[in-house]
């Protein structure tokens, strides 16, 4: 894994390129109202296998890069934290043993500190609540179905606000950006993880044809579904490059949007702060 830092310079975008009231869904145009439906039966036919195609399709670098996340975030016991589109609460749990009590504390539980897990697919939290229960940590979670577009959270409740891998199937980003800054206290840190629509020339060619021929192949073959595993793909590439993500980020008022290239530029992790 490779880990190169950028700060990024410009200033916010004057908009969000589309057509009104229409949005992508990988490289189809649909309409705004019907895109969270078909993210969330996309996500509703693969959660019983979403776990394991993740380590099959990343051959497990994204635990690298999930385990860099938190590395970067830096939780801290008596912290109050937000796993958006959590799914199975993995960033989450990864989380909780930087948010634990520091020695000589209680010996269960976060103390004040606390992980909300929140995603709009019922199935995919209650695959997570099961390994939370598997894992001991299940007082330490709470998972909550929620839009990101829209948290069912008070302004200012938390002190730390994560995505990985959710940001680019929101139908409005800058709605979700906006409800970020609005849940995150000042001082919160915002952090994302989420692929990038290319990577570094020399793998192009070798990406795409592991995007678009193999990746495809390898979900129906694993989860039944190939045309989720495509969409997967096509939106990755409808998903906007590095320095509009963290323009779009400093537009819904996040201070300071930097952002970390990862294992060539296939995936980035963007950070920024509620100041």
């Amino acid at each position: 894994m490779s880990t190169d830092e950028t700060s990024d310079k410009s200033g916010p975008e004057a908009a969000v390129p589309g057509i009104e009231n229409q949005t992508d869904f990988g490289f189809r145009q649909v309409p705004e109202a019907t895109k969270a439906p078909l993210v969330r039966a996309v996500f509703e036919s693969v959660a019983e296998r979403y776990d394991l195609m993740n380590d099959l399709m990343s051959a497990g670098i994204h635990r690298l890069w999930k385990d860099e996340m938190v590395a970067w975030l830096n939780p801290r016991p008596g912290q109050r934290m937000l796993d958006v589109a959590g799914g199975t609460g993995d960033v989450a749990r990864r989380a909780l043993s930087r948010m634990r009590p520091i020695a000589g504390g209680p010996a269960e539980g976060l103390g004040d500190g606390r992980v909300v897990v929140c995603d709009v697919n019922p199935r995919m939290l209650e695959i997570g609540r099961a390994q939370a229960i598997d894992d001991g940590v299940l007082d330490d979670i709470a998972f909550l179905c929620g839009d990101a577009e829209a948290l069912p959270f008070a302004d200012r409740s938390f002190d730390l606000y994560t995505i990985a891998f959710g940001l680019r199937n929101v139908t409005r980003l800058e709605r979700a950006l906006a409800e970020a800054r609005r849940v995150l206290r000042p001082g919160g840190r915002f952090l994302c993880l989420e692929f990038a629509p290319s990577v570094a020339p020399f793998l192009q060619p070798l990406y795409d044809f592991y995007s678009f021929a193999f990746l495809p192949l390898l979900g129906r073959l694993v989860t039944g579904n190939r045309e989720a595993y495509t969409y997967l793909v096509e939106s990755i590439r409808r998903f906007p490059p590095q320095g509009e993500v963290s323009a779009m980020i400093a537009a819904a008022g996040l201070e300071r949007p930097r952002y970390r290239n990862l294992t060539g530029g296939i995936a980035a992790l963007h950070s920024a702060w509620r100041i």
